[in-house]
């Protein structure tokens, strides 16, 4: 594998930087910016809404709002703002070490991404001593109800300074509980594995957005060797991407020759990337796995998981099994702003090394496998509950509560279990089982030649 410079670039829902200072895309002088009709225009407009509106307004907000609504007349949902608070969330994340109280948890209602349900409890941290479960939904934080509001709010809520107290009311089953948990530093395990039945292993990356996947992956692979396991299962199954300078190395570690990916750009100019910068080429390397190898997938591997499948299918290196993947092909450059935030700009179309396109279309399994371990999610809602009234709905022998609002509607939302794979412990051991994943259970059956 050849380790080499970092190209960051933002492949899914993480983004790098391109180190490329905002002053050198200047092309209008601050003389140019005062005499222009429609920069006047917007100033003057927010002056009078600040001093002629009925409610006071914030200017921060009324200019962030101006950038989002320019940004939004392109209809890409990957071109965005990145504001000042999220830029520090990124950072913090690529780095894969926080403050917190060592749980990761999913969005109470996935289509709005709002609320928060408990996927995992690392073994260990304050949460797990506090007795907090999978399946626990986050009712209040300090007495402020978040059931509702986005799911990065709740995060920043959630995480905190070492040492602080935080106070949080969570929702279990039909009832609810309070636990006062004390913030400690939480390092993520993004990199999960076992030694399956018949010496056969299991790597999982969750989403390539912490720089220690770098040393993390290499080093699984090297105990697999000390092992003499020469047969894997590679778990992208729901990683949603993240870097693409950490993407990359991962798909080297396979591949011994060859290309990586191909990007098209503005111009539908074609130019091939062998590895994370384009100067590098993969290339053999004692570190490199050769053995058998069988890939993950399903409809949550996106974007820099899909340029991993992708290079391995094309490449002939693995057998690529599951459902189809999500389809985000397109790359974001961000770019640093004056005041501390991001602007992230589609510029790139990526291909597989073979040309075909992924956006939209997705990489296509060689078998096809169902997903078993989790249910769909689902939105039931309806209408002429009496304001306020608690409604109850079985699913599945589950039983869910909705309140209905002063219209007498009401919504439930049925969240899916979490994977087997989400169940670890904080060193990244993955507990999984074949008898319970049909998907793996295939994998497994195809590395063992049966």
């Amino acid at each position: 594998m050849n380790k080499t410079g970092k190209t960051l670039l933002a492949i899914g829902l993480l983004i790098g930087t391109t180190a490329v200072g905002y002053a050198q895309f200047r092309s209008y002088s601050q003389s140019d910016l005062a005499a222009s009709p429609l920069n006047q225009t917007l100033l003057q407009t927010i002056a009078i809404v600040e001093q002629l509106g009925l409610k006071p307004a914030d200017r921060t907000q009324l200019f962030e709002g101006a950038i989002k609504g320019a940004l939004a007349t392109l209809n890409d949902p990957y071109t965005r703002y990145i504001t000042p608070r999220e830029a520090a969330r990124d950072t913090e994340d690529r780095q894969g070490e926080f403050f917190g109280i060592g749980v990761t948890f999913i969005a109470n209602d996935l289509q709005k991404g709002t609320g928060g349900t408990i996927e995992a409890v690392y073994r260990g941290l304050p949460a797990d001593r506090a007795g907090v479960q999978v399946g626990d939904v986050f009712r209040k934080i300090d007495g402020k109800d978040v059931t509702a509001i986005p799911f990065n709010d709740l995060r920043d809520l959630v995480r905190g300074k070492e040492g602080s107290d935080v106070k949080i009311e969570f929702g279990r089953g039909s009832g609810t509980y309070e636990a006062t948990i004390r913030r400690a530093r939480v390092q993520v395990a993004s990199v999960q594995s076992a030694v399956l039945p018949d010496n056969v292993g299991y790597v999982a990356i969750n989403q390539f957005d912490n720089e220690r996947i770098l040393t993390e992956f290499p080093a699984v692979f090297a105990d697999f060797k000390r092992r003499n396991i020469d047969k894997v299962v590679f778990d992208l199954r729901g990683n949603p991407g993240g870097y693409l300078d950490i993407a990359c190395p991962v798909a080297d570690l396979f591949l011994s020759s060859g290309d990586i990916l191909q990007v098209r750009g503005r111009g539908g100019v074609r130019e091939k990337v062998q590895s994370c910068d384009d100067n590098a080429q993969a290339s053999p390397s004692p570190n490199d796995y050769t053995g058998k190898l069988a890939v993950l997938v399903d409809g949550g591997s996106a974007s820099a998981s899909e340029i991993v499948a992708g290079a391995l299918q094309d490449a002939g290196r693995a057998t690529i099994i599951g459902e189809k993947t999500y389809g985000k092909g397109v790359v974001q450059s961000v770019q640093p702003l004056a005041n501390g935030g991001h602007l992230a700009v589609t510029f790139e179309e990526w291909l597989t090394p073979k040309g075909r396109s992924i956006q939209g279309q997705g990489i296509k399994p060689d078998v096809v496998v169902a997903d078993t371990t989790r249910p769909r999610f689902v939105t039931y809602e309806g209408t002429g509950a009496k304001p306020g009234e608690k409604v109850r709905l079985s699913v599945g022998g589950r039983t869910l509560v909705a309140t209905a609002d002063d219209k007498g509607k009401f919504t439930f939302s049925d969240t899916p279990q979490r994977s087997a794979r989400s169940n670890v412990n904080n060193d990244g051991q993955a507990l999984v089982d074949p008898a319970k994943d049909a998907q793996l259970a295939k994998a497994v059956e195809i590395l063992k030649g049966r």
